[in-house]
């Protein structure tokens, strides 16, 4: 009977002779020989015991693909009370509870079965020897580690940088956000910013007492996080960052024993006036092996200290510290200045490979969020971020910028009057410095 209803469907079908837990197992390890492992349907009948449903379901879901609907049978059956360990709704309820946000639930409350929609993807685990170390960051859930660090100001900016980010990378990501001063409000709104289908784990960490950014101003927070994250390698991403590309590439980049992968800064190539002429970096990526820099976050913090106000402040005291322990990674990681000064000639600019920015795989909008009078009014473009009032007007990616800021939960910015009217009132300001500067000068 069972293989003529099968047979039935025209599909390819074989009766196992084992059940639940052994059946499973065998199926496991074969779908990790398969080029495309996995199932579209799975239906769960097993035992009626809390239990060995529960187990029958961890499996099952290990063996379903994104996008597969697996139906637990029995779901209001009537034999045993459904809070019983012999029953099971018990086991698909613990089993709901532990993949919550995996799925979406199909079946009403009302219905015999339980149907459920995977959301997440496949992951079969690190659960049998036989080819398993095949993939072994697969199996074992590790992902990609990545910080941000804001205030209130930069709340929607950095929610269009992680969503830049998850929108590109098709990984487990884990985010660590330094909060800076953060209202419960925007919390909420960079949660909810993030792709509802996304492998994502987002945690809040408060700076503590004492610490170099509490005491200094949140641009300084990326030194605290040396040794406030809870893992050994980190990518931090700036707040004015537009993600291109899967993070995994810059992600399994290997720094040769380096303590930070950074991308050289287009504007100082060789640094700045203030600081020794050296090879300098931009400190808005930063791909970090945390366990190495923590030797040296005693002194790293005190130099944070001394260099309080350097001209690019944190920046200068990363580089400083870190002079001989950065590896220059490829343009495209953090692409700056693009439709401004990355194009102006100069000594130490002319001798980058400029072209591995045509493609940027992360763009950085530096400059300020609303300009001086003196920079729009100069006729060689200078840089700013596109949500100021001023805009980003020859910046090639602004477009862009703005398609995936409605995509967040601050999505219709521009078409509100309150946006409107921090535009103008910005303006007003930078006309008024504008006239007291002149007044200063002229008496």
């Amino acid at each position: 009977m069972v293989e003529h209803n099968f047979s039935l469907t025209g599909k390819p079908f074989r009766i196992m002779d084992k059940f639940s837990v052994p059946a499973l197992m065998t199926l496991l390890e074969e779908e990790m020989e398969m080029t495309v492992p996995g199932f579209d349907w799975i239906y769960i009948d097993g035992s009626h015991e809390a239990d060995d449903t529960f187990l029958d379901g961890e499996l099952v879901w290990r063996l379903a693909r994104k996008g597969a609907i697996v139906v637990f049978d029995d779901y209001h059956w009537d034999k045993e009370p459904e809070d019983s360990p012999h029953h099971p709704r018990r086991g698909i309820d613990a089993f709901m509870s532990l993949h919550d946000g995996e799925y979406e639930r199909l079946s009403s409350p009302s219905y015999y079965q339980m149907i459920l929609r995977k959301t997440s993807d496949m992951r079969i685990g690190f659960l049998v020897n036989h080819g398993a170390n095949r993939n072994a960051q697969s199996a074992f859930g590790y992902g990609i580690h990545l910080v941000l660090a804001f205030n209130t100001q930069y709340a929607m900016p950095a929610a269009v940088a992680l969503r830049s980010a998850i929108e590109k990378t098709p990984w487990r990501v884990t985010v660590y956000v330094i909060d800076c001063g953060l209202l419960e409000e925007e919390k909420e709104k960079f949660r909810a910013s993030i792709p509802k289908d996304s492998d994502v784990t987002l945690t809040f960490l408060r700076l503590p007492e004492g610490s170099v950014a509490a005491d200094m101003g949140p641009v300084w927070a990326k030194l605290d996080m040396i040794d406030l994250l809870p893992v050994e390698r980190a990518l931090y991403l700036d707040s004015d960052v537009l993600v291109r590309a899967d993070l995994k590439q810059l992600w399994d980049i290997d720094l040769q024993g380096k303590m930070i992968g950074a991308v050289t800064d287009i504007g100082f190539p060789q640094g700045h006036e203030e600081i020794v002429r050296q090879p300098y970096f931009n400190a808005g990526v930063l791909l970090m092996d945390l366990a190495k820099m923590r030797g040296r976050i005693d002194d790293v913090k005190k130099l944070a200290r001394e260099m309080g106000d350097a001209k690019f402040r944190d920046q200068d005291c990363l580089n400083v510290h870190f002079s001989k322990e950065w590896m220059p990674l490829h343009l495209q990681w953090n692409a700056q200045g693009l439709g401004t000064y990355a194009t102006m000639s100069s000594k130490d600019r002319d001798l980058l490979c400029l072209e591995e920015m045509s493609d940027p795989h992360i763009v950085h909008f530096t400059g300020p969020v609303n300009p001086g009078l003196t920079d729009v009014l100069d006729p060689s473009p200078r840089p700013s971020k596109p949500w100021g009032f001023y805009g980003a007007p020859t910046h090639p990616y602004a477009k862009e910028w703005w398609a995936v800021q409605d995509r967040t939960a601050w999505c219709g910015l521009r078409k509100s009057d309150e946006y409107w009217r921090m535009c103008e009132e910005r303006k007003e300001e930078a006309v008024q410095i504008a006239i007291q500067l002149f007044r200063k000068k002229v008496g």
